[in-house]
């Protein structure tokens, strides 16, 4: 059963309220989705990235959408996010909202000619500045904070000091977190769920790749769906690959097989293969136009049947190969 992201009890909440909204997308003018030129404006001002992300906001809310994603390192959607939720009170009473700490974004709201567009730093310092840039933003609807991309070898799984400020935080009545990426995020998840303060579980929500492409974490997010957190599946687009426009190789025959046979969307199918695993409490969209929104949000309605995803399991890659490919995507 789906549990309250901001409680986690058990609930019986409608099944769009098992989809949320990221803005990684839509937060700064460079990003790593295929496909990326046709669906921002042609002027990535600071201004026309604030009207895209209001009105998928304002569409996602609409819909019954009740989480949303954002981010230190997402440029300027953590501004966009609280500048929404200062425009509609009504929603803002509403909504949760979860961000992540620990990238630094670099790239001054350009595309090109960027050594670097983000930087990672699991430090007590990067959190302390953090944490209070997010505070001044979102104030007290900030409901979930995760370290941002722990791999195994992350400060966030060891820094006793890093992990008293974080138990400060959950006092305060923040879910405290992680994100996850690259091969070894089963890894990562499991050594999170040992971590302490006081003889009392640490974390307690985590923010997960899992794709049809890429679903090696499963494992590992059903023990921290057991363990009674949170679970968030993030990239189960697999940044666009699984997109309609962009899915046209062997790699997704079987996906475009179930398209055609039911006459779902790719996208909705991808987003409701991650809905239907038993230990997914939400499944994040990443829409960046308000046509892709409304595409991924017919998830809500599919249902797929044991032997469809018997059938989408076949497009599984080996963990290594499929972070080999994300990491060479362009920032676009």
């Amino acid at each position: 059963m789906p549990t309250d992201p901001a409680t986690g009890a058990a609930t019986d909440r409608p099944p769009i309220a098992r989809y949320g909204l990221g803005t990684a997308a839509v937060g700064r003018p460079g990003y790593i989705t295929l496909g990326r030129d046709g669906d921002l404006p042609a002027e990535r001002t600071v201004e026309a990235l604030r009207d895209r992300t209001h009105a998928l906001l304002d569409a996602a809310y609409a819909a019954g959408v009740r989480y949303l994603d954002t981010a230190r390192s997402y440029g300027r959607a953590e501004e966009f996010v609280a500048q929404w939720l200062a425009e509609r009170p009504e929603a803002a009473a509403e909504v949760t909202v979860g961000s992540k700490w620990g990238y630094t974004y670099t790239a001054g709201w350009q595309t090109t000619g960027v050594a670097a567009h983000e930087v990672k730093e699991h430090s007590t310092a990067v959190f302390d500045r953090q944490i209070h840039e997010t505070r001044a933003l979102l104030g007290p609807h900030l409901d979930v904070y995760l370290v941002h991309s722990v791999t195994p070898d992350s400060p966030a799984l060891t820094d006793t000091a890093l992990h008293a400020r974080l138990a400060d935080l959950a006092g305060q009545g923040v879910r405290v977190g992680l994100s996850t990426s690259g091969p070894a995020q089963a890894d990562t998840i499991r050594a999170a769920l040992a971590v302490t303060v006081d003889g009392r579980p640490l974390f307690t929500a985590v923010q997960a790749t899992w794709n049809l492409l890429e679903p090696s974490a499963a494992p590992a997010l059903a023990e921290a769906h057991a363990a009674g957190w949170l679970v968030v599946v993030k990239e189960a687009m697999a940044n666009g690959r699984l997109a309609g426009r962009n899915a046209t190789g062997d790699d997704t025959a079987a996906l475009r097989a179930l398209a055609a046979r039911t006459g779902a969307p790719l996208d909705a199918l991808a987003l409701a293969a991650a809905a239907a695993q038993p230990w997914a409490d939400l499944v994040l969209s990443g829409a960046a136009t308000l046509d892709q929104l409304a595409s991924n949000l017919t998830a809500a309605t599919l249902h797929p049947t044991p032997d469809d995803l018997a059938a989408l399991a076949t497009l599984a890659e080996p963990a290594p190969a499929y972070w080999r490919t994300r990491a060479a995507l362009p920032w676009a």
